[in-house]
């Protein structure tokens, strides 16, 4: 299955002007191959879904595959922490237990990594390519059921050039421009904080030119 979405998603994003071109993995053992086979067609960014897919992502049939992007440098979107509903393997340890193994891993932490929010910000201060995405936190549908910590608002500020907008607009509750609205609302942020998060440190992260 992850071997024919990749080659739907390098087909779709040859064919979409903007679209990035994507790529995911699964634990088994082509994972190597396939991957290895996304990142010389030019895949852009993995996404890694640890709840959906209920796997460990320090399976050891993953550990080549991880290896191939490490060295690639290519980013990885992990839906890692345990909202909106725990499962088997989400949480920081499983995603610290994988960055002891690959600690180039550029990892985006989808969410914030709700609700561990405080524990993935530690592993952004241990790891230098670990960033986190903005997707759906601060929002007050997760505010109700999962509100980020008013002690950490200032980590936010800490970590200015790590936290990269996310929407999954438009499968969303609410706004999209919500979503966006909520961020220029938190205590203590300002415009350059703002910039960084909405565009430059995607731009940055994926190599894109500021035009």
């Amino acid at each position: 299955m992850a071997a024919w979405l990749n080659e739907w998603a390098a087909a779709f994003a040859a064919a979409t002007p903007d679209c990035l071109h994507t790529a995911t993995l699964y634990p088994e053992p082509e994972a190597e191959s396939y991957v290895r086979k996304a990142v010389e067609a030019g895949a852009r960014v993995f996404k890694a879904h640890v709840q959906v897919g209920r796997y460990d992502p320090t399976d050891p049939l993953l550990d080549d595959a991880w290896g191939v992007i490490e060295d690639a440098a290519v980013p990885v979107i992990i839906h890692c922490g345990s909202g909106p509903a725990p499962g088997e393997h989400t949480g920081p340890e499983p995603v610290a237990a994988l960055l002891r193994c690959h600690p180039r891993l550029r990892l985006v932490v989808a969410h914030m990594g709700m609700p561990e929010y405080s524990e993935f910000l530690d592993l952004a201060d241990q790891y230098d390519e670990v960033r986190l995405d903005t997707t759906m936190a601060f929002t007050p549908f997760v505010e109700e059921l999962m509100p980020f910590p008013r002690s950490q608002y200032p980590r936010l500020r800490d970590h200015a050039d790590r936290i990269l907008f996310g929407s999954d607009f438009p499968n969303i509750p609410y706004g999209f421009l919500d979503a966006m609205r909520v961020l220029t609302r938190l205590p203590g942020i300002d415009d350059d904080w703002l910039r960084k998060v909405f565009h430059h440190n995607a731009a940055r992260l994926f190599s894109l030119s500021d035009g």
